[in-house]
C-alpha cells in the first residue's frame, strides 16, 4: 500500500520544473509592471522658450530697479514705496525673418505703453584681465546658519593668494541648488530681451500684470496667456544688535512667499586702506552660499530645500547673524533677504491625453516671482535698519571712494 504523502515521480518532475519557471515569471511580470510604470509621454523640444521674471525691490535693493537716487533716499529714509521690476526673455530655436524683431503686448494696467521690444544685444566679446590691475588678495570667510554664536568648523578660510589665478575658489558656491537660467543668446540660435537700453521704460509703483499677455515676433510662434498673480508685497526687514554682537533680523511674512533666505557680506580694510578680508554669512543650516540661492527657485526645490534646511520656511520671520560674523566685519555690511515666490507655466499645444501621442511644443512660457530687500550696516549716517522711514541721527552724504574705505561720509 502506497503512503499517503508519495508523490509519483512524473509529477515531482513537474512540480520542480513548475518551481524553476516561478522565479523567472515573477522578474519578466516585474519588468512589464515597471515598464507600464515608467512609461513617459515623448515630447519634442519647444521652438521657442519665453520668461517673465517679475520682482518687488525695497530697502538698497531698490538700487537695482528703481535708481541710484530712489535707493539712497529708502536708505536715508527718504521713501517707503516698493520699487517693481521686470526682465523679459525670449529665446529662439528658429532663425528671425529678416532682422530679429518681438514685442510683449500689455494690458493698460501696466503702464508700459502697448508694448515693449524684445530687442537682441549686441556680441560683447570675452574680458581679459586688466595687465595694471592687482589680482585678488586677502582672505574669503564664510559662515552660515541663524545663531547667536557660530557652530564648530566656522569660519572656512579661503585665502585667496593660494587660489590659482583664475579660478574659482573650490566648494565655494551650491551643488545642491539647482540654476535654470532659462533662455539666453547663448542657448538660444535667436534671442530678443527687456529692458535693453538705457531709455526703456520703468514700471510704476502701481503697475500691474494681471490679465492678458501676447509676445508676437519675427522669430517666435505667437504665445497668448492669461496672469492671475501679480507683483508680490514689497518685504520689510529690521536688524537690532543683541548684547552678544549678534545681529537679529526680523520680517514680516507676505502672501505667496514659499521660502526664505538670508545673507550678509562684509570686508575688513588693512591699514593701506585696501581690503583685507570678505566675509560672507549664509542663513542657511548647511555649508550652501550663492548659486541657485541667488537666483529665482521654483515652489517644489523651495520645498525640498526647507526640507534640506538650506531655505528657511515661509512661516519664519526672523533669523539671528551669528556675533563672529559682525567681529570678523565689524567696519559695515550689506544684508540681504530674498522671499521666493510662486511661478506660472504655460505651454502650447496643451499636452495630449493620450500618453502614447507625442506632445510637440510650439512654445512654453514662465513667470517667477519673488521680493528682496537689502540694508547698510555699521556704516556712520547709515540707519540701522532695513526699514525705510527711520531717518538717520546724523544725515551725510556719502561718497564712493568713502564707502570703499569703510567710511560713508
Amino acid at each position: 500500500m502506497r503512503p499517503r504523502n508519495h508523490m509519483p515521480k512524473n509529477r515531482i518532475r513537474k512540480n520542480l520544473r513548475a518551481r524553476s519557471l516561478l522565479p523567472h515569471a515573477i522578474i519578466c511580470t516585474g519588468l512589464i509592471v515597471a515598464g507600464s510604470m515608467t512609461l513617459a509621454q515623448r515630447q519634442t523640444p519647444p521652438k521657442a522658450r519665453y520668461v517673465m521674471e517679475v520682482e518687488t525691490l525695497s530697502g538698497m535693493s531698490a538700487l537695482a530697479g528703481g535708481g541710484a537716487g530712489r535707493a539712497m533716499s529708502a536708505v536715508f529714509g527718504g521713501g517707503n514705496k516698493d520699487v517693481r521690476a521686470m526682465r523679459l526673455r525670449l529665446g529662439s530655436t528658429l532663425a528671425a525673418n529678416g532682422a530679429p524683431s518681438a514685442d510683449h503686448f500689455f494690458q493698460p494696467a501696466a503702464k508700459l505703453g502697448k508694448s515693449v521690444p524684445l530687442i537682441t544685444p549686441p556680441d560683447i566679446p570675452p574680458g581679459e584681465w586688466p595687465r595694471d590691475m592687482e589680482r585678488p588678495r586677502g582672505r574669503l570667510l564664510l559662515y552660515w546658519g541663524c545663531g547667536a554664536s557660530a557652530a564648530k568648523g566656522q569660519p572656512v578660510v579661503i585665502d585667496f593668494a593660494k587660489v590659482t589665478a583664475g579660478q574659482m575658489p573650490p566648494n565655494l558656491f551650491s551643488v545642491r541648488v539647482p540654476r535654470d537660467p532659462g533662455p539666453l543668446k547663448s542657448n538660444s540660435r535667436t534671442f530678443g530681451e527687456w529692458p535693453n537700453t538705457a531709455k526703456s521704460k520703468h514700471l510704476s509703483s502701481d503697475s500691474s500684470l494681471i490679465g492678458e499677455h501676447r509676445i508676437a515676433g519675427n522669430y517666435a510662434p505667437e504665445m497668448k496667456f492669461s496672469l492671475g498673480q501679480d507683483f508680490m508685497a514689497g518685504l520689510r526687514a529690521q536688524t537690532s544688535e543683541m548684547p552678544s554682537g549678534a545681529t537679529n533680523i526680523s520680517w514680516g511674512s507676505i502672501p505667496g512667499a514659499t521660502g526664505y533666505h538670508a545673507w550678509t557680506m562684509g570686508m575688513t580694510m588693512g591699514e593701506d586702506g585696501k581690503p583685507r578680508d570678505m566675509v560672507w554669512w549664509s542663513s542657511s543650516s548647511a555649508r550652501e552660499f550663492g548659486g541657485g540661492l541667488w537666483d529665482w527657485l521654483a515652489p517644489e526645490t523651495v520645498q525640498r530645500l526647507i526640507g534640506q534646511k538650506i531655505v528657511m520656511p515661509p512661516t519664519q520671520t526672523s533669523c539671528t547673524v551669528p556675533a563672529e560674523v559682525k567681529a570678523a566685519a565689524p567696519q559695515f555690511q550689506m544684508g540681504n533677504l530674498v522671499a521666493y515666490g510662486p511661478e506660472a507655466n504655460f505651454a502650447y499645444p496643451p499636452k495630449p491625453a493620450d500618453p502614447r501621442a507625442t506632445w510637440a511644443l510650439e512654445w512654453t512660457a514662465r513667470v517667477r516671482y519673488r521680493a528682496m530687500t537689502a540694508w547698510m550696516l555699521g556704516m556712520p549716517g547709515m540707519p540701522q535698519n532695513g526699514e525705510a522711514g527711520q531717518p538717520a541721527k546724523k544725515p551725510c552724504k556719502p561718497s564712493i571712494g568713502g564707502i570703499l574705505r569703510g567710511k560713508a561720509c
